[in-house]
């Protein structure tokens, strides 16, 4: 156990130690205080809450009578205020006071830019092997008196643990940036979600963690699928490409195969779970969350014992 924790600790220096790891920190502290600039320069308070006084309910029932006559003038907003003007009325019906817009609300919108995270990891997965024959030294690091099994899942268990440390970065920048521009409600303000039956009240934290805990399953399958192709091929460019096509054009293959009764096995109609929460409905009849759950294990599974079998067997003598 201990040689493997050494493993993994020494992949973590290898990767610390290049200028690329620390670029793509430094492009994630970038997009979080872009975001925070836009939001702040740009919003003409569409995209934020405006904060309200003592009497905000008064000024709700104004916001909403504003609303309507909006409404009947441009039908193009009627979805959107039809929308807003429910969430007012469950604000008076359960008497609670909108938050204004904060660093927490920051972080939460936030969570679209985990595909950033993703497409890191996927560089990292597909040149984590592959390197090694490129540089000549996979002779090195196999004559060493440990299993290619470990070495093989020390590199991959490594590379969970950059791309799990590079969302708690994105994190912790999206909170620092967001706390600056935007202050703070408390330490786990309330907020309200509009699910599919309705509005509901929960921890932004909770919410926070559920949104980017959803997000790192295709996080973890995209970069398990680079890995594996490029233990097998040993090509970075063949890992990356595949994947982040795979990854850019999976709902559209998904979307297009809907009709058919095996689509419900294609990877990219599981990796969304959240399809399963909040009231909605899931993208093909007859999935269940245990269903994609089961079949996301299986192609884990798979990727890693094909990536197992080729690379404890392969003969790197003339590498």
């Amino acid at each position: 156990m201990n040689n493997f924790i050494n493993l993994i600790l020494n992949e973590q220096m290898k990767l610390y130690a290049k200028k690329s790891t620390w670029l793509m920190i430094a492009v994630l502290a970038i997009i979080a205080l872009a975001g925070a600039l836009i939001t702040t320069f740009m919003d003409d308070g569409t995209w934020t809450t405006s904060e309200y006084s003592s009497n905000w309910q008064e000024e709700i029932r104004v916001e909403n009578e504003r609303l309507v006559e909006e409404s009947k003038q441009d039908e193009f907003m009627a979805d959107f205020n039809e929308q807003q003007i429910a969430r007012n009325n469950y604000h008076l019906e359960n008497n609670i006071k909108p938050e204004s817009y904060d660093g927490w609300t920051y972080m939460l919108e936030n969570v679209g830019f985990s595909s950033v995270i993703s497409l890191f990891t996927i560089i990292v997965a597909a040149g984590i092997i592959a390197n090694e024959f490129k540089w000549g030294t996979i002779k090195l690091l196999l004559i060493r008196p440990i299993s290619r099994t470990k070495i093989l899942f020390s590199k991959y268990v490594s590379v969970l643990v950059y791309a799990f440390t590079l969302l708690l970065a994105f994190l912790l920048f999206s909170w620092i940036v967001g706390s600056l521009f935007f202050g703070l409600n408390g330490m786990n303000p309330i907020i309200i979600q509009e699910h599919a039956d309705g509005f509901v009240q929960t921890s932004i934290i909770a919410q926070i963690v559920k949104e980017f805990g959803l997000s790192m399953v295709t996080l973890v399958m995209m970069a398990t699928f680079a890995f594996m192709i490029s233990t097998i091929f040993r090509s970075s460019g063949m890992a990356i490409g595949l994947a982040i096509f795979l990854m850019m054009a999976g709902n559209a293959i998904v979307a297009f195969t809907a009709t058919y009764d095996w689509a419900k096995y294609i990877l990219f109609a599981n990796t969304n779970l959240k399809q399963y929460m909040d009231g909605s409905t899931p993208l093909i009849e007859g999935m269940t969350l245990s269903f994609s759950i089961i079949v996301l294990l299986v192609y884990l599974t798979a990727f890693l014992v094909a990536s197992w079998l080729v690379f404890t067997k392969r003969d790197v003598a003339g590498h």
